[in-house]
């Protein structure tokens, strides 16, 4: 496709042609926008109003967002949206908070959305005070994704101010849902009962810091919570009697000797365990959770399967190893979890666009399958990618995570994912 900067009554306008995509249109789309004047004066706001970005991470980070308890921080985020002019500014049934950024096109048009979310990992209680040493942000959830959430509004700033107007509508997110137990419910939401579900063209997810990731496969997902019951009694004077945690541990050294493939990338993780009343009394009840990911379809199914069978054969030895006089060791898996699998072409446009806005920062892409917001359009044949926020990070999900809001490497970083989304958005 080709590509031309129009300026109209004032207002930088940019629209891609209807011209078949050539192999190197991604790259010579990406190099019209960046070298023009509106660009560079949109990074020029991105730099000159840094500080303003880091002190919005910084506000947004110190208001708790523990899973299913986002609604401060998107009561706090909507606000924001509202402040930055966005129309049809929202919070939806789900805990989404957003708001459109009109285009030229007519009303009711596609629709680009650009989100990042706004829970943690962390439980209610944790604190979320941010400690500053030099450039460095310590906080939990300060990278994982309220970063991200900050520099969605620096991008609406820069765009505003460099008069930049984009041919398809941006719809700007803040979801909700996308740690751990949320199981991406504001993305399911968002695309099977929102009202932008049938005019979204494309979608990014911005999550993480790292400028040069063009996250395109979508890593599926199967987690458990699997409750072992048994008769119970005194540890002296029942023993003897089956023992559910028994079971339990020998279902965790079977899974343990599952043997998986490295490609696709295939894991699994015993990950949190409970149960029991007190040190000399055997067990009526345990439970453990246990997480299952890979790259394929096939693969998690196979993995899924033969966790099925582990149970069973754990449930079968104990009841065959111990005494059942007083009841038999039974077990329940119920699903907690389930995230699709799938991927972006890596010739889709938007995934060649983000890469060539990488190298066109100076980074080298890294194409690579994550578990991300992006899961659930990719998984509906929308194009979709998760791109960094920019800038350096670490730690992430521990109470040390920090970012480093270092200028000069920030708005490099955040370069990348403004010019992507003007390219998408162009169209």
């Amino acid at each position: 496709m080709s590509f031309a900067r129009i300026a109209v009554a004032g207002l930088a306008v940019f629209t891609l042609g209807a011209a078949p995509v050539r192999p190197d249109s991604a790259e010579r789309t990406v190099q019209a926008i960046i070298q023009s004047p509106a660009f560079k004066s949109a990074v020029a706001t991105l730099e000159r109003e840094h500080d303003r970005t880091v002190a919005d991470i910084i506000t947004l980070t110190e208001i708790p967002a523990p899973p299913f308890k986002e609604a401060a921080k998107g009561k706090a985020y909507m606000a924001m949206l509202k402040a930055e002019g966005l129309s049809d500014v929202e919070m939806d049934a789900e805990g989404n908070v957003m708001g459109l950024r009109r285009g030229t096109g007519p009303a009711g048009g596609p629709v680009v959305v650009l989100a990042a979310h706004q829970d943690t990992v962390f439980p209610e209680g944790t604190p979320v005070k941010v400690r500053r040493e030099g450039t460095r942000l310590f906080a939990p959830g300060v990278g994982d994704d309220t970063r991200s959430l900050a520099v969605l509004l620096a991008y609406i700033r820069a765009l505003d101010a460099a008069k930049i107007r984009t041919r398809s509508d941006i719809l700007f997110v803040g979801d909700v849902g996308e740690e751990g137990p949320g199981d991406l419910r504001g993305m399911r939401y968002l695309f099977g009962k929102g009202k932008y579900k049938d005019r979204i063209k494309a979608f990014f997810s911005m999550d993480g810091s790292e400028a040069a990731r063009v996250t395109f496969g979508a890593v599926g997902s199967r987690r458990y919570r699997v409750a072992f019951h048994g008769p119970g009694g005194h540890s002296y004077g029942a023993f003897g009697i089956v023992n559910p945690m028994a079971a339990m541990g020998r279902a965790i050294d079977q899974l343990y000797a599952v043997k998986v493939p490295a490609r696709p990338r295939t894991t699994y993780a015993a990950s949190v365990v409970g149960g029991g009343v007190s040190v000399n009394s055997i067990p009526a009840d345990v439970w453990l959770e246990v997480d299952m990911r890979s790259e394929s379809r096939d693969e998690l199914a196979k993995l899924d399967t033969r966790f099925q069978e582990i149970l069973k054969e754990a449930a079968d030895h104990e009841n065959a190893a111990r005494d059942t006089r007083l009841g038999k060791v039974t077990v329940t898996p119920k699903l907690i979890g389930e995230r699709p699998t799938g991927a972006t072409s890596e010739d889709a446009l938007i995934v060649r666009t983000t890469a060539a806005a990488a190298r066109a920062a100076g980074y080298t892409p890294e194409l690579g399958a994550s578990s991300t917001d992006s899961n659930i359009p990719i998984s509906l044949g929308i194009p979709a990618v998760t791109i960094g926020s920019g800038g350096r990070g670490g730690r992430a999900h521990s109470l040390d995570e920090w970012i480093d809001v270092a200028r000069p490497e920030s708005v490099r970083g955040m370069s990348v994912g403004l010019a992507a989304l003007l390219a998408m958005a162009g169209s």
